[in-house]
């Protein structure tokens, strides 16, 4: 294990972000300034943000020509996902979120035709109203070469940039996708832990020009193996390979064990089934159940209007104390937004007021509904009275949606005919 690696796993190196740590100071490097090319000094920050993992924030200044520059790069792993965020920006109060942009994410404004394409600018932690601006500045850094070379072309950019400009007022409502396929963009949730009915996320499997794009390199498996192979001795082997936290990235073991996946291919029934559990808390002891939570699975809390989207958390087993444990750690412990300049009265006030109702749900000093909704059908919440009916507990089958069945990539699916050449 390198230095870096040791330093990581002892959190020496990326620290969580705190405003108020006097030892999270920055490194003060001299650099070219490449505007005068007399020597500056770049300030780098290496720290933490929980949803994001590890970033690295770097500071620019040149005292000889007063040119400053501040980016942010991601220091973390590729998520295992691609990740496509939708706003509709509806006030100008939307223009106060914060963004987490990285430098392969891509931004559009469907309204406008406006597309920032990917790596052409470098990450940065800003609001929608810092997008905006960032986006204007880069518009108008040529313009009087273009009034000078190409008058109509900087005419028609002067016209989009007051656009984008108007935009800002919110005269009228837009749209604002982030596209990262690497997973490490984000836009803020102000109603958290509510459900942001002008925010969608979407999770997507990356495609092979996306990996080439972010330089990860796919092995491609071979699938022609015979009997007799060393498939067959596989069946029973369990094997361990070196992976990274998914939630501290620090180096662990992953234990695998060769399954085999069927289809059933039935024109009715055609396996579009999923399950619901529904159980509703009336005693302490409820906490105590065993709960299996697949990473398709979303919870739902209909007493605090609470509602945790599918790959939130990942897939566990544990006890629905455990998940709500999980539950507070993520939205209060783990927010980014609840320290620093990002943190504001209001907004702790009602997190922190989250926080106490979950301890009041686990304590058993308030009932509630929990709600299980797994379109896969994998998750499962203990039946404490087997062989009986649970009293509490209700479990729904029911056929998924068409948009349910494109999340999981059912839509596509070939069932017949794959075999044949």
């Amino acid at each position: 294990m390198s230095v870096i690696e040791e330093e990581r796993v002892r959190g020496g190196v990326f620290k969580d972000i705190n405003a108020e740590d006097e030892d999270q100071q920055p490194t003060v490097i001299e650099s070219l300034c490449m505007t005068c090319y007399e020597n500056g000094s770049t300030r780098l920050l290496l720290t933490k943000i929980p949803f994001f993992k590890e970033i690295i924030i770097s500071s620019f200044t040149c005292p000889h020509c007063n040119w400053t520059n501040t980016e942010i790069q991601s220091a973390g792993r590729i998520q295992e996902q691609g990740v496509l965020y939708t706003l509709q920006v509806k006030t100008k109060e939307d223009m106060n979120r914060e963004v987490v942009k990285s430098d392969s994410a891509s931004t559009r404004i469907p309204q406008l035709d406006f597309e920032i394409p990917a790596f052409t600018q470098n990450g940065s932690l800003s609001t929608i109203e810092g997008l905006l601006d960032r986006a204007v500045a880069g518009l108008e850094q040529d313009q009087p070469i273009r009034k000078a070379t190409d008058p109509v072309v900087a005419e028609k950019i002067e016209e989009f940039i007051q656009r984008l400009k108007k935009l800002k007022e919110v005269e009228k409502e837009f749209t604002l996708i982030i596209d990262d396929p690497s997973g490490n963009s984000f836009i803020e949730n102000p109603f958290a832990p509510q459900k942001d009915m002008a925010l969608t996320v979407a999770h997507y499997k990356r495609t092979p020009e996306h990996n080439a794009a972010l330089g990860i390199e796919v092995e491609e498996e071979e699938n022609d193996e015979k009997p007799g192979s060393d498939l067959d001795t596989m069946r029973n082997e369990v094997l361990v390979f070196n992976t990274n936290c998914p939630e501290c990235n620090a180096p662990a073991n992953t234990n695998m064990k060769l399954m085999i996946l069927y289809v059933v291919n039935c024109e009715i029934w055609r396996s579009h089934r999923r399950a619901g559990n529904q159980n509703n808390l009336t005693d302490p002891s409820d906490m105590s159940r065993d709960l299996l939570k697949s990473e398709t699975c979303s919870v739902l809390i209909p007493e605090l209007e609470f509602e945790l989207g599918m790959a939130a958390l990942g897939g566990k087993f544990t006890t629905l104390e455990g998940l709500l444990k999980d539950i507070k750690d993520l939205i209060v412990s783990k927010n980014p937004f609840m320290c620093g300049d990002s943190s504001t009265a209001d907004r702790a006030e009602k997190l922190e007021l989250f926080g106490q109702k979950i301890d009041k749900i686990i304590a058993g000093e308030m009932d509630v509904h929990i709600i299980l909704d797994d379109p896969a059908g994998n998750s499962y919440l203990q039946n404490v009275y087997a062989p009986d009916p649970d009293p509490e507990m209700k479990i729904e089958k029911y056929t998924r949606t068409f948009e349910q069945n494109e999340d999981l990539g059912l839509n596509d699916m070939k069932t017949e005919g794959y075999a044949e050449k």
